[in-house]
């Protein structure tokens, strides 16, 4: 998996690891929009530059096997990663195409992947990342979630 820097040009390889309890730290709401402490009882996980401490992007999961899928309940870029001026592109991508790696692994050629979007960003996801609008979700399902994660993740 791997970000490009927008200034560059350049790829860097980054790493998705569960946020540890000293992560809170410096999880704030003004660098990343959401007080990230009320999401502990689900799987939080953070992407990082390989090799580096600092997070680029958070994203929380809620596993519901019944229905063979993977809710993403939170995703967000730190603030200098968001607009035009971003540092990073391809954060909120690798992520995911991380839940979606995850939903294949627990739910094989049944995974599904879900969201529900603010109604401003709704377009943003079906455009970019192929989803489709069910309900009051957005979701990806098999084939298409096989090739979120080939265009993301180079590590299989």
């Amino acid at each position: 998996m791997n970000v490009i820097e927008t200034s560059s040009g350049n790829s860097h390889i980054v790493e998705i690891n569960p946020v540890e309890d000293g992560d809170y730290k410096t999880l704030s709401k003004s660098r990343f929009f959401f007080d990230w402490k009320k999401e502990k009882a689900y799987e939080i996980y953070k992407l990082q530059l390989s090799g580096t401490s600092e997070i680029l992007g958070i994203i929380s999961l809620e596993k519901i096997p019944e229905e063979w899928r993977v809710h993403i309940r939170l995703l967000t870029v730190s603030k200098d990663n968001r607009g035009k001026e971003k540092q990073y592109d391809g954060i909120a991508g690798n992520l995911i195409a991380y839940a979606a790696r995850i939903a294949v692994k627990e739910y094989a050629e049944y995974a599904c992947v879900s969201l529900r979007p603010k109604s401003q960003i709704a377009q943003h996801y079906i455009d970019k990342y192929n989803m489709k609008l069910t309900g009051m979700t957005l979701s990806i399902e098999v084939p298409e979630i096989l090739d979120l994660i080939n265009q993301y993740d180079h590590e299989k």
